[in-house]
């Protein structure tokens, strides 16, 4: 798994906020998690009118259980965000932005297939294993039973996992990425000095060279983005997309 694309598993971070709740050790279990806190502030999913086919990307289908999986995920996600502010959850406006983002993620594994790019099952275990090492879990196994825990059985697991290798695979190909220069990133780093000073603050300001490779990894996430939103962009303008929501 890449550094530069590990939230895309599972449709929009479905994977990655799935497991938010099955890292937590026993020692963690009395305390309050921020999973938890979701879970329950989080109101019922409101999928009257969704229908069983949520849209259709270039003829291929997005039923509504892959919809309903996304779309749980995101509304707890959404209600925690909302549960400090007072706001309730626009559940109208969630249920669209979800609809996008599985229609993006189809389009790129579609162009991913069309590109050749596919996943054998040591790729499908690689992903695994890096969300395993996000979550604080063991292994692949522990990653299939945290999800088997969620409701999700090993095969769509495996499926969003290939996904997820196709879609790393397609941007990598098609992402012009540049390795920032020192020059670059101490002129990011001089320009924060900057803010934090005009801010006052009173925070301690870390040195360049402790915060270096995160200057680098922001930059090449920036470009990593604007790459992947650029190839939406375009498949998106060839693509016969219905969403029926």
């Amino acid at each position: 798994m890449t550094r530069r694309a590990r939230a895309l598993f599972a449709a929009a971070a479905v994977a990655t906020l799935a497991l938010a709740g099955c890292a937590a050790t026993e020692d963690d279990a009395a305390e309050p998690t921020a999973s938890a806190s979701a879970e329950a502030a989080t109101p019922e999913a409101d999928l009257e009118g969704v229908p069983d086919i949520v849209a259709v990307v270039n003829g291929d289908e997005i039923g509504i259980d892959e919809f309903r999986t996304a779309y749980e995920t995101r509304l707890q996600s959404a209600a925690l965000s909302a549960s400090s502010t007072g706001e309730e959850v626009d559940q109208d406006a969630l249920k669209t932005e979800t609809a996008d983002l599985l229609v993006n993620n189809r389009l790129l594994t579609q162009a991913a297939s069309d590109a050749g790019i596919e996943a054998t099952d040591a790729d499908v275990d690689d992903v695994l294993q890096g969300v395993a090492d996000q979550a604080g879990l063991e292994d692949v196994a522990a990653v299939i039973d945290a999800f088997a825990e969620q409701g999700v059985d090993e095969d769509q697991v495996r499926q969003d996992a290939a996904a997820q290798f196709q879609i790393d695979g397609l941007i990598a190909e098609e992402a012009v990425i540049e390795e920032p220069t020192e020059a670059e990133l101490q002129a990011q780093y001089d320009a924060l000095v900057e803010q934090a000073e005009a801010a006052e603050s009173g925070s301690e300001i870390p040195a360049f060279e402790d915060v270096r490779d995160q200057l680098e990894e922001q930059t090449i996430t920036q470009q990593q983005n604007a790459a992947t939103q650029q190839l939406i962009d375009d498949l998106r303008a060839d693509a016969e997309i219905t969403v029926n929501l």
